[in-house]
């Protein structure tokens, strides 16, 4: 257990997400699912993280999208988790279908650092014959 937490965005991430259409929350994808429900049982703070919680020209429709958000977490077996728009320096993971990670301080994307790390393993330990 630590004391950050763990972001999960909700649209592609926990739910189906096939275009904004008429704003509903798509299926639960069982896989994350599972995931959460381990990190809570294993006393993870998880914190729900989508752009339906951002900032609305209108606070009330802000308010009732955190609220479906809410039912629908208790529907599939989820308890009312904090829903944020933002992250913050407590979060420790974030879990997305948008996000590319990169290598702290580098800029470098991380499969690129790591397929630059094997080329290199290969080139150090291969024998040409020489």
């Amino acid at each position: 257990m630590s004391d950050g937490w763990i972001g999960v965005d909700l649209d592609g991430t926990l739910a189906e997400y096939l275009g904004w259409g008429d704003g509903k929350i798509g299926k639960p994808i069982p896989r994350m699912m599972a995931r959460v429900k381990e990190w809570l049982a294993n006393g993870n703070t998880v914190k729900i993280i989508t752009a339906r919680a951002g900032p609305q020209p209108d606070e009330t429709e802000r308010i009732r999208m955190i609220g479906e958000i809410h039912e629908w977490l208790e529907k599939h077996g989820l308890p009312r988790l904090e829903v944020t728009a933002t992250k913050d320096y407590r979060m420790i993971e974030l879990w997305d279908d948008r996000c590319m990670q990169v290598i702290p301080n580098t800029g470098m994307h991380v499969l690129e650092h790591y397929k630059l790390q094997l080329t290199n393993s290969f080139l150090k330990n291969k024998d040409f014959g020489e």
